[in-house]
């Protein structure tokens, strides 16, 4: 049975002006997301992806159709209201950790309650905790330099995590990666996904759709396929095999 509709996108539109010229990176596009889904977004470069999940973090406003986040409608939110949004709402992991250099793990895991105005005792606690719940319990004083590639992407997954977002949104979590830490930090999202977290997953590579349980497909702005994560990627390779031919 579904949980309640997390994302809602009703015939959502992107537009770009460019000169004379107007770009639709994101053309009427109908998807929902319910509580406790894992789903990659997957396409290849100018696929729309990367504009949609701008929309869907509240990084960027949709310019047509409806954007509904955890059933609130958030197209005509102040920026300061956005702002509480996407800090409340959303859980952020980048392709390249953003992390503060000269901060401990600790500190920068609690960077988000921070902005929250929580105490300080209070949000080393939940940092420490979010930091344990990614395997790095022992590694709480550590600063970015002392840790390496795969650490450094759990600490900024257990920053996404410690003010309980209801979204867990990754962009290319593994771009980073090699590819044994690549199953690594994809097999904590598995552990994630069975602990009940919403996450959404943006990537390029059917490699990683495939190891989500659905994946929704992009391409010239507009959805192409939605079912499981390895018959997304099962029809990339098909067109990759046929345009080699």
């Amino acid at each position: 049975m579904k949980g309640m509709s997390i994302i809602q996108a009703v015939e959502l539109q992107r537009s770009y002006v460019m000169g004379a010229e107007t770009i639709a990176a994101l053309d009427r596009v109908n998807f929902e997301i319910h509580a406790g889904e894992y789903v990659a977004i997957v396409g290849r470069s100018g696929s729309g992806k990367t504009t949609l999940m701008n929309v869907i973090g509240c990084m960027d406003r949709a310019t047509g159709g409806l954007y509904r986040l955890d059933g609130q409608d958030v197209r005509n939110l102040s920026d300061d209201e956005l702002a509480s949004v996407r800090n409340r709402h959303i859980g952020f992991v980048f392709q390249s950790f953003q992390l503060l250099p000269r901060s401990t793990a600790l500190e920068n895991v609690e960077l988000p309650l921070v902005y929250r105005g929580i105490a300080r005792r209070k949000r080393r606690r939940a940092a420490a905790e979010a930091l344990a719940s990614v395997g790095l319990a022992e590694r709480l004083y550590h600063r970015p330099y002392q840790l390496s590639g795969g650490q450094r992407q759990r600490v900024a997954i257990a920053r996404a995590l410690v003010g309980s977002p209801t979204l867990l949104l990754a962009d290319e979590p593994t771009g980073n990666l090699d590819s044994a830490t690549e199953r690594d930090i994809m097999g904590l999202f598995d552990a994630l996904h069975r602990q009940g977290h919403t996450i959404v997953v943006v990537t390029h590579e059917p490699k990683i759709a495939a190891m989500c349980p659905r994946a929704i497909r992009l391409a010239d702005g507009q959805l192409v396929f939605d079912g499981t994560g390895p018959e997304v990627a099962a029809t990339m390779a098909a067109e990759a095999s046929h345009r080699a031919n």
